[in-house]
């Protein structure tokens, strides 16, 4: 069966590609991976769709290891496909594209001088990268001319300067940094390492200032789930289609994108006007907030329990006949009361993650979300039950059982450098957390004390939750109370 390309495309989309392939490269993306090519280069193909985008993309891997799906995308001409399939609205949708967004596609460790063609180029405009939260830090190493620059900052420094050499430091040869890298402030951060990279190479003070000038780190809150290659259903869709997609792509329905900038980068960047679910923002921190706290939290929020249980993915979570009511009353009753948003908008919104909770194609598996989740209820949870105590009011038992979920949970044993507990049906579990955590927490639960001291020693543990919470009004008692409710309940 052949391969995707360009001779195989039906007019549209032959036209749509040869017309990505004439235009001007106007972003140089950083990344290969699942999610930028199923969230901005997906974005771009419905600008152009409708004529409101008229440059191209140039792709490259932000590290050697990169380089295979880089070659497997030349060799389908930066073409693939994208299926777009969950609920929206409530209704099963299942919807294919072909991407043709990308104009260049190279592996920048074998073609520096491709690189440097490109940040010389006067037609580029936005850099957009998601090199995870380990790619964008500040890694000392030595600038050696023609030689490529490993770190991803490292990278941006140099097509700076090699672009402020080549322009003559034009004001508007600036560009506009658009990371989607899952930190807060990540514009701020890229901007920070840049910066040292100037200093650790002595680059002039002029280029610095215009570095600080002339271009722009914006900061964005990117949402979506790109589930990538569906190795089950591929060889299926490629025997309907006609056609193998190595570097086929899934996703789920929904998206959003909050950019920290002023609405008149529409002008140059215009998703708003394809339709798109994109928001121009002063101020990223209500959504962020709102991610954090609902989307996050409910996670945060039903994963002991449900683990407990013997439920394995979130979806049936939320088909549970009293899980899944449960969720969405802590969510609308005790979480969005907590947030100084509008509860209309926090309302549908939490409607939508619901829904995306419900996608029948994603097995979002609770044991990858239960990682780490002693740092997850501190950062999503715990503020709102924060709030309830700053407030004088009480905490809702809802918030409260969750969180006695969560003890339970981490009642563990070490067993040969493994921090293992068990569920209500007695079969075992790992838990996987900070070492110097879960140390403390394993300590107490082995001095096997009457409950209600165990969990006062727990609730005490200010390296853990950053607050004495046994000095909270009937908290300790509260949540010996539920571990009880569950160990009894299982048994009855």
């Amino acid at each position: 069966m052949r391969r995707i390309h360009r001779e195989i495309l039906n007019d549209p989309d032959r036209q749509a590609y040869d017309a990505a392939q004439e235009s001007p490269v106007t972003v140089l993306q950083i990344g290969e991976g699942n999610f930028l090519r199923g969230f901005f280069d997906w974005m771009i193909h419905r600008s152009r769709e409708q004529g409101l985008f008229r440059g191209s993309i140039a792709l490259t891997q932000p590290r050697p290891s990169g380089k295979a799906k880089i070659e497997k995308l030349a060799v389908q001409n930066g073409l693939y496909t994208l299926v777009t399939r969950g609920l929206e609205n409530g209704e099963r949708v299942e919807r294919k594209e072909i991407i043709s967004s990308f104009s260049r596609v190279f592996d920048p460790y074998s073609d520096w001088n491709q690189f440097a063609e490109i940040a010389e180029s006067p037609s580029l405009r936005f850099v957009v990268s998601n090199t995870t939260e380990a790619g964008l830090v500040y890694t000392p190493e030595p600038l050696m001319e023609g030689t490529p620059v490993r770190s991803f900052p490292g990278k941006m420094t140099w097509l700076l300067y090699r672009r402020f050499k080549a322009l003559g430091g034009a004001a508007d040869s600036g560009l506009i940094f658009l990371p989607c890298e899952l930190l807060e402030r990540n514009g701020d951060t890229l901007r920070q390492c840049v910066l040292k990279y100037c200093q650790s190479w002595s680059l002039p003070d002029e280029f610095i200032q215009w570095v600080m000038d002339h271009n722009r780190f914006l900061n964005s809150l990117v949402d979506r789930i790109v589930t990538g290659y569906p190795s089950e259903q591929a060889d299926a869709w490629f025997m309907e289609w006609g056609y193998e997609d190595a570097m086929l792509n899934t996703a789920e329905p929904y998206y959003f994108w909050a950019i920290e900038a002023e609405k008149e980068l529409e002008a140059e960047l215009p998703l708003q006007r394809a339709g798109l679910n994109i928001r121009w923002v002063d101020d990223l921190r209500p959504y962020q907030l709102r991610k954090v706290r609902i989307l996050n939290g409910a996670h945060t929020l039903m994963t002991p329990l449900a683990l407990l249980h013997g439920l394995k993915i979130v979806r049936e979570v939320m088909e549970h006949p009293r899980l899944g009511t449960f969720i969405r009353e802590t969510v609308a009753n005790d979480i969005i009361p907590t947030i100084p948003l509008d509860a209309e908008e926090l309302n549908r919104y939490a409607d939508s993650v619901y829904e995306r909770f419900l996608n029948p194609f994603i097995d979002h598996r609770l044991s990858d979300i239960a990682m780490n989740s002693l740092s997850k209820f501190k950062g999503r949870v715990l503020p709102a039950m924060l709030t309830y105590v700053e407030n004088g009011e009480e905490i809702p038992d809802r918030i409260i059982e969750a969180f006695a979920a969560l003890l339970r949970y981490y009642k563990i044993v070490k067993v040969n450098e493994r921090f293992m507990g068990h569920k209500l049906n007695g079969s075992d579990y790992e838990v996987k957390d900070d070492n110097a955590l879960l140390e403390p927490i394993a300590r107490i639960w082995s001095h096997k004390l009457p409950l209600e001291e165990t969990v006062f020693l727990l609730l005490s543990l200010k390296e853990v939750w950053a607050y004495d919470l046994s000095s909270v009004n009937e908290l300790v008692y509260r949540v010996t109370r539920h571990i009880l409710d569950m160990e009894v309940s299982v048994n009855e």
